[in-house]
């Protein structure tokens, strides 16, 4: 049939890339279920079961080489996916056929393969989160002092820099980027537990003795580089792991629709945009558009991954008993479109960081349109300095700030405090004196220095220590 003619993740068409699509493709992941099943034999035989070189060569050999349409039949026949690979597997191997998946349940694949994926799949997302990071850390150093009008309640507050801002975004990322390491080290492979996690099945197989049944799960577990395993489970690993996993893929969207969001409203003032081609078109019926299409794209991601966060917690609130197979279909789904769609976020967050344009003109204009407003604290210590009467004073600079908040407001006139001030002889004060008291470094407090203590003690060290692939800043042309 036509491609265009059937439905396509959009996931996938549009937003994630070839490397994450790969780790979640089924060639990767029943590939993987291959070595695990190597890895299994390897350690049985390693431990005194009656398996030979050669059957374990023979396995080793075909492990990539998989024939889906006869996998696809096997399954319409035994209505079960593991058993169609393993007979797929075993119609390579005729030699290791026996030995195939011994003593094994289907979760001894499919969990442990899971898992494998899972933390190939966190190792892309963290070399991307940690390159994301460096290129705003870059970004804030050289916007550390470039002052901006900061807000709460999204009302002018008083002065900040970019890169001070641009810390705050960096700040969250930086602790994602924490979280998502600390969970890929601590993740727990399942290992090798049959059927309802009580490792009957080897303990036949071994006559017995608990010692080789132990030494066979953390052989496993080893050969398929993971340091930790559960030591106890039912037929599967703990489906809690899946909520922390979920949580660490939130905690980045989130991060994102703040930095997103943030930026949006930014395009808005005419302050900082997100990169804009020559050839863009911002909307197809007003040309002169700029929509921050970008960013709207990430917050639309974001969205998508917390909404589904809280899909591990029902799965794993449910399981029944030592398992049910309701989390199988799920899982399939809910946990691979997250890392898709976090993947597509971390390509838009990377290519939009790279290229962001400051506006400074307009900036300066915002600050000055509030500056008189905030100075007259620093007004009033001026005048009062020089004998005046901080009482009268202040009466004054209450009648004067209001006259001027109510003409920008109703008549839309420029903000005239400052001449006000400057022709109202109870200041004493010239328009030399004026404009040092609205030096804008005297207003934008530690920011800069701020910046640099942050990047260097707290940025700088972590990224020394991640795995950082430099490369080519996603173009995003869709």
């Amino acid at each position: 049939m036509n491609a265009h003619l059937e439905f396509e993740s959009p996931l996938k068409s549009r937003y994630a890339s070839s490397e994450i699509l790969y780790l979640f493709s089924p060639q990767y992941r029943h590939s993987t279920w291959r070595q695990l099943w190597v890895a299994l034999a390897q350690a049985q035989k390693e431990l005194g079961l009656k398996i030979t070189n050669k059957q374990i060569e023979e396995l080793q050999t075909h492990i990539n080489e998989i024939d889906f349409e006869k996998v696809h039949d096997y399954e319409k026949t035994f209505r079960h996916d593991v058993m169609a690979h393993i007979h797929a597997y075993g119609d390579l191997c005729p030699l290791a056929r026996p030995i195939i998946h011994l003593g094994a349940t289907s979760c001894y694949v499919t969990d442990n393969g899971d898992l494998i994926q899972q933390r190939k799949a966190l190792d892309v997302l963290e070399s991307k989160l940690a390159l994301l990071i460096k290129t705003l850390s870059n970004f804030a150093q050289k916007q550390s002092k470039q002052a901006c009008l900061s807000f709460t309640h999204y009302q002018a507050a008083q002065l900040s820099t970019v890169g001070k801002r641009t810390c705050l975004w960096i700040q969250e990322f930086l602790l994602d980027l924490q979280d998502l390491q600390h969970f890929s080290k601590n993740m727990r492979f399942l290992g090798v537990k049959g059927t309802t996690g009580t490792q009957a099945s080897f303990l036949a197989l071994f006559h017995g003795d608990h010692e080789k049944v132990k030494l066979l799960d953390k052989r496993v577990t080893d050969l398929m580089g993971f340091e930790r395993l559960f030591s106890i489970s039912g037929q599967t690993y703990t489906r809690k792991q899946d909520c922390q996993l979920l949580n660490v893929l939130a905690g980045i969207a989130t991060s994102a629709h703040k930095f997103a969001t943030d930026l949006r409203l930014l395009a808005n003032l005419k302050e900082i945009e997100e990169p804009f081609e020559s050839n863009q078109i911002g909307s197809s019926a007003m040309p002169y558009k700029r929509n921050p299409m970008r960013s709207e794209r990430i917050c639309a991601l974001s969205r998508f991954v917390i909404s589904i966060a809280q899909n591990p917690a029902y799965t794993a609130a449910t399981q029944w008993f030592e398992r049910t197979l309701d989390d199988s279909a799920n899982r399939r789904i809910v946990i691979s479109e997250a890392f898709l769609a976090v993947d597509g976020i971390l390509n838009l967050l990377m290519n939009v960081s790279n290229g962001l344009v400051v506006y400074p003109k307009v900036m300066h204009k915002h600050v000055m349109n509030e500056l008189p407003f905030m100075a007259t604290e620093n007004i009033l210590m001026a005048c009062v300095s020089k004998g005046g009467d901080r009482q009268k004073l202040h009466e004054r600079l209450r009648i004067h700030s209001q006259e001027a908040g109510r003409r920008i407001k109703e008549l839309g006139a420029e903000n005239d405090l400052l001449n006000r001030i400057a022709s109202d002889e109870m200041f004493n004060l010239n328009s030399s004196e004026l404009e040092n008291i609205l030096n804008v470094e005297q207003f934008i407090g530690r920011s800069p220095e701020q910046v640099e203590e942050f990047l260097n003690d707290e940025v700088q060290p972590y990224l020394e220590n991640c795995t950082i692939k430099e490369g080519v800043i996603p173009d995003i042309t869709v």
